[in-house]
């Protein structure tokens, strides 16, 4: 009956077009394996399953991957399993990529089984494609990755500790930490410890053994203590925070009370273990840059109370001050004192009782800093210091900029002297960087400490004024910053001055209306020069690949131009500068899309939030800026096809609610009509705009049916009689005709010619111009006007507007076919060909989608293929790593 049964249905069913039905017969043949191996373990029945893990259906696969779990935990099948084993191997380690997680997950612990439970297991160049599954940003897959990986460590270790009878979490962590050294595949220890916790969780808080080889003379080398100690800092965060690293997913659960009570307990546990060490780790690494860098993060996952809670800790309290105002007076590098600010900051919150004591050690370190910079202040500012005296004056700026961005330094009256350095040094051309960058920034910090302090009380009017005053000195020195030719000074001078003019602007006092004397808006020569550095340093093609710039290098240069480009974006945006700022941003959307086009489309859409009006014409500014710069250049078509390019894409972002959008695409055509008909300037040659023409076709498409009338007689009356046939103005009468000339048509019938059949050249005015243009404005307004009350919501997306357009064709081709059902061969020609015209601008629309947002492949995971798993974000996040990694 079984082998009936097998032979009539299984056999043709198990590939059934239904997957479903596929996925039913390979669960039955599981069952069948288990309880009947006699008849049914063996090749013969064994290749239906691994035929079946090609299968293009992820639930057959996930049925298909149980089933063969369930045989290998059967510890008497495996030696008949070898055949199948080594012909299916190989497929088995493909899918650990495959596109369904879920299959990938069951796939690790299906090839876990087979290293337990088989003799020979799989080869290390075997298991090497599933060790980099531990740095996977699912989850549950890098769980998976970490249980198989702590079981091959184990394995490693249980043969070694029986060789050396010696045994403990030593041992372990040292395989780890080499392990962790030879990974090229990741740098960041926080998703290693994460892929770990849930089987390592005990041998990871095993703090006792980490601190203990940390502190032992003759340990580890130098570079296995650096990973150890990150190690030790992740599993700190992890057994704190109990949240997976950023970048990882996780589903949204919420700890138990059980839960929040044990994390409380490993809080209380490692906090008691770690203050009285701590100082001990920090004099011992204290010249090492990279690794105090990391110890001084340990107090930030402690529990601080404990320090006046237990009273044999509190002496550890001041060791630790100790500790750190050595290091600040020790170190340069900006990621030691960032480091030294931020627990500062800690330690000095007023929520603790021992703030008291942390206020005097950061008050009594900044004393002697401010107190040394002031000694070679005169020098400095005379031009006699000597490069000692230069090197010793930045240094100390630097640990004073530092400390000032996480704690309030303006008692110290640093701004004066800071701000006459930098002037001292602009006017003497003597660029040094290393001071000048310092300098700016601890006059920054201190007048961003001061509004702060203004907005929690109440300054004298005198005191206000006095503020305003200082910024207004500082934007004049950063302005002049912005044209020197060094990189850093400029840079930082820029990103302060995003931050300051938003901190003093109009909105941030707009919930205290006494700070009204604190607004400070730009000035317009500071406006021009914001705007040339983003032509200048952010919107230009480097020359990196020229220079064989590093590829973490580059990234590192990217992420800064984007901080500068969004600081910029988000002044237009709060209304710091005016919406025709945004030009500079606009123009570069196209050419630039793949490094800033994220930013600069929600400009975009931020701005018509604001004023969809002056948004449109500030699109249609930034094109005509865009074109006045080509005429003074070489005129060619290759740049007029860029510049309609960027049309195109801009018009995209205003939706598909037409009515919503009407009164701004108006606007911008009126703004381009008369743009390109504008009266020649002295010395420039008539009618040199008429190609901006063919650049505002691109927005035709989204006008009503009446704009596109009044536009084409506002149009008539701007344009003269004789360049009415030129090919630019033909090209925009055809792309305002594309909808509105179907009607009248139908309504002349065929007694009367239109008047699109006339040449243009002997079309009579039978008004002035002037009379002309007034009233194709006055119809125009009124229609907008008339229109006004209509409601309509626009949608957010791209993807949107060609879902839109696709169901506006299929209503088109719907009436069409009615239409010529009812009336035969009546159709008028000339309605059909306008319909035609609006097709195809609709679909160069969707066009244009397409190739901004390309579609990727949805495929399943074959026999050919493999699909990529998205990493969290790295040291080296280059384009290749991810190929390299799964290569």
């Amino acid at each position: 009956m079984m082998n009936a049964t097998f032979r009539g249905v299984f056999v043709h069913r198990y590939r059934d077009r239904l997957p479903e039905i596929r996925a039913a017969c390979i669960e039955e043949l599981g069952v069948w394996l288990i309880n009947d191996p006699e008849d049914f373990l063996n090749d013969g029945c064994m290749k239906y399953l691994g035929w079946t893990l090609h299968d293009k259906q992820s639930p057959v696969r996930l049925q298909c991957v149980r089933a063969l779990q369930a045989v290998y935990q059967e510890k008497e099948f495996i030696g008949r399993l070898e055949l199948f084993t080594s012909r299916f191997k190989e497929r088995m380690l493909g899918m650990v990529l495959d596109k369904d997680l879920d299959v990938a997950v069951e796939v690790v612990n299906l090839l876990l089984l087979i290293q337990q439970s088989t003799e020979g297991g799989l080869r290390e160049e075997e298991c090497g494609h599933i060790y980099p599954l531990v740095y996977a940003s699912n989850r549950g897959l890098a769980s998976a990755a970490g249980v198989f990986l702590f079981n091959k460590l184990k394995n490693v270790i249980d043969s070694e500790n029986q060789v050396n009878g010696t045994s403990g979490n030593a041992d372990l962590l040292q395989i780890l930490i080499s392990f962790y050294m030879q990974s090229e595949f990741h740098e960041h220890g926080a998703y290693l410890v994460d892929s770990l916790w849930g089987v390592a969780k005990a041998e990871l808080r095993d703090w006792e053994t980490m601190t203990t080889v940390l502190l032992k003379e003759s340990g580890l080398m130098y570079e296995e203590e650096g990973a150890l100690v990150e190690l030790m800092i992740c599993a700190l965060r992890q057994a704190a925070q109990a949240s997976p690293p950023v970048g990882r997913t996780q589903s949204k659960k919420l700890l138990s009370m059980k839960d929040k009570k044990a994390q409380e307990h490993d809080r209380r546990r490692l906090t008691m273990h770690f203050i009285p060490l701590l100082p001990q780790l920090l004099a011992k690494y204290s010249a090492d840059a990279a690794i105090v860098t990391l110890l001084l993060k340990a107090p930030l996952y402690f529990n601080l109370e404990m320090y006046n809670s237990v009273p044999r800790l509190e002496k550890h309290l001041d060791q630790l001050l100790f500790q750190l105002c050595g290091i600040v007076e020790k170190h340069t590098a900006v990621t030691v004192l960032q480091a030294c600010a931020t627990l500062f900051s800690a330690l000095c919150a007023d929520s603790y009782t021992f703030s008291s004591r942390s206020h005097l050690a950061f008050s009594q370190l900044l004393d002697g800093l401010t107190e040394c910079f002031s000694s070679y202040l005169s020098d400095l500012l005379q031009g006699t210091a000597d490069d000692d005296s230069v090197y010793s004056a930045a240094t100390t700026l630097k640990r004073i900029a530092a400390l000032s961005s996480a704690k309030d330094t303006t008692v110290w009256k640093l701004f004066d002297p800071c701000l006459e350095l930098l002037k001292s040094r602009i006017e003497s051309r003597d660029l040094d960087k290393e001071l000048m960058v310092p300098a700016l920034k601890c006059a920054a910090f201190n007048l961003m400490w001061a509004k702060m302090n203004a907005v929690n009380s109440t300054p004298a009017e005198e005191e206000l004024k006095r503020l305003k005053k200082e910024m207004r000195s500082f934007c004049k020195v950063c302005e002049m910053c912005l044209s020197l030719n060094q990189t850093e000074i400029r840079d930082q001078a820029f990103e302060l001055l995003c931050d300051l003019l938003l901190l003093y602007s109009q909105t941030s006092v707009c919930s205290a209306p006494a700070l009204q004397t604190l607004v400070l808006l730009p000035s317009d020569s500071l406006r021009s020069e914001m705007a040339a550095f983003l032509v200048d340093y952010v919107f230009s093609d480097s020359d990196d690949d020229e220079l064989n710039v590093e590829e973490e290098m580059k990234i590192t240069l990217l992420r800064r131009k984007r901080n500068q480009l969004a600081g910029y974006c988000k002044l237009v945006i709060y209304g710091v500068l005016d919406l025709n700022a945004a030009t500079a941003v606009f123009k570069h959307y196209s050419k630039y899309f793949k490094d800033f086009g994220d930013i600069i489309k929600e400009t975009v859409s931020k701005s018509k939030l604001i004023s969809p009006v002056q948004s449109a014409k500030t699109v249609c500014l930034s094109l005509q800026q865009l074109f006045s710069e080509m005429l003074t250049e070489d005129h060619s078509q290759q740049d007029l096809s860029e510049i309609r390019e960027l049309a195109k894409k801009l018009a995209m972002s205003f939706g598909v609610d037409l009515h919503r959008v009407r009164k701004p695409l108006v606007a911008l055509h009126m703004d381009g009509i008369h743009f390109a008909f504008r009266k020649p300037r002295e010395g420039e040659e008539p009618n040199m705009n008429l190609a901006f023409l063919e650049i505002l076709s691109e927005f035709s498409f989204k006008l009503l049916r009446q704009d596109r009338t009044q536009l084409a007689a506002y149009l008539k009356s701007e344009c003269p009689s004789a360049a009415l046939s030129w090919p630019s103005v033909r090209m925009y009468q055809c792309s305002l005709e594309g909808r509105s000339s179907s009607k009248p048509r139908e309504k002349e019938g065929g007694d009367a010619a239109s008047s699109h059949d006339t040449p243009a050249a002997k079309r009579k005015r039978t008004t002035t111009p002037g009379s002309v243009a007034s009233s194709a404005r006055e119809s125009l307004l009124d229609s907008l006007k008339s229109d006004e009350g209509s409601g309509f919501t626009e949608p957010e997306s791209e993807d949107d507007f060609s879902i839109g357009f696709t169901m506006r064709k299929v209503k088109s081709a719907k009436q069409c076919h009615l239409s010529s059902s009812q009336t035969g061969t009546s159709l008028d020609q000339r309605d059909l060909n306008s319909n035609l015209t609006l097709l195809s601008l609709i679909e160069d629309g969707e066009e244009e989608e397409e190739e901004e947002e390309p579609e990727i492949d949805d495929y399943e995971s074959g026999s050919d293929h493999e699909s990529e798993f998205s990493l969290p974000s790295t040291r080296q996040t280059s384009a290749s790593v991810l190929d390299e990694l799964f290569d």
